[in-house]
């Protein structure tokens, strides 16, 4: 069974060494595109982190605030509502995300820029950030411990910095992902796209990173328990979950028949972790926080 990684050192904070990629297989794997529609049908449920992540930011009037990951832009927008005087950016790597976004921003209050976090370069916006939030988008950075040090550098004086990214890569629904992968024919063509999704790095690990560059710092994590609704005989609601997320990386990969053997096996092993009930499914969740602010 393929374990959790986390990214390589990152000045001097001790973390495990990247998995190598299999050989012949590419660097990157081949990810479905993101489906605006399918991540949105749990909207509730994935915005609730980051308000409580929100929550922890004392910003009363930034003048630039970044959004990095910014998704379908419905988040973002509530960010200019919150600042309405504040320039506000919203920057992702996926065309189709920021289609919606767009199509969202009817006012066109947001500047929606389309990079990856690896490329996205903070000077390029003309003016120091005071609020840079990216909200699960890191577990898809594999890099992203050695480029949090540059994002804080690029904060104005008091800005802040604040991230929230799954911690649940234990829980049944990525284990069992792992594991009916490894057992598929083309397992080695899956395991780097699923190696690659879980670059997530302990809670004391950012912790330590942080407080290496400045002193006002919060971490914490958050176990919510979520109660997933499904229709009698649809898709397992944990599996519907994870189609817009944590899937990805198979169904860019698989065509045809192999993919749909794939779904049939682990929606099979989805119904015995996750029994539906009554009220639905009961889907615990764990996400790791991280707020840090710039000294003034």
């Amino acid at each position: 069974m393929t374990e959790p990684t986390t990214p390589p050192e990152a000045d001097g904070v001790e973390v495990a060494p990247d998995r190598p990629v299999a050989p012949g297989a590419p660097a990157r794997s081949a990810d479905s595109a993101w489906d605006p529609r399918q991540y949105a049908v749990f909207a509730g449920h994935r915005g609730r982190p980051f308000a409580d992540l929100l929550a922890r930011v004392d910003a009363d009037d930034p003048t630039l605030v970044v959004d990095l990951g910014c998704g379908p832009g419905d988040l973002t927008l509530g960010l200019a509502q919150r600042w309405p005087s504040a320039r506000i950016i919203g920057v992702d790597s996926s065309p189709e995300m920021l289609e919606r976004a767009r199509a969202l921003d009817t006012d066109d209050r947001v500047e929606w820029v389309e990079a990856s976090a690896e490329d996205w370069d903070p000077t390029e916006s003309g003016a120091p950030v005071d609020v840079l939030v990216t909200n699960a988008t890191l577990q898809w950075v594999p890099s992203h411990l050695r480029l949090i040090p540059s994002w804080l550098e690029s904060l104005a004086p008091g800005g802040t910095f604040a991230m929230q990214v799954p911690a649940n890569f234990d829980a049944p629904s990525h284990r069992l992902m792992r594991e009916v992968a490894a057992r598929h024919p083309r397992a080695d063509d899956l395991r780097p796209g699923l190696d690659r999704a879980q670059a997530v790095a302990r809670p004391e690990t950012y912790a330590a990173l942080l407080l290496d560059r400045t002193a006002d710092v919060d971490v914490w994590q958050t176990t919510y328990q979520h109660v997933l609704g499904g229709e009698a005989g649809g898709p397992h609601p944990v599996l519907e979950w994870v189609r817009g997320t944590g899937l990805r990386p198979v169904l860019g990969v698989l065509d045809g028949d192999e993919r749909d053997a794939f779904v049939t096996d682990y929606e099979r092993e989805l119904e015995t972790a996750y029994p539906r009930r009554a009220f639905g499914v009961l889907f615990p969740f764990t996400r790791t926080f991280a707020v840090a602010r710039a000294a003034r």
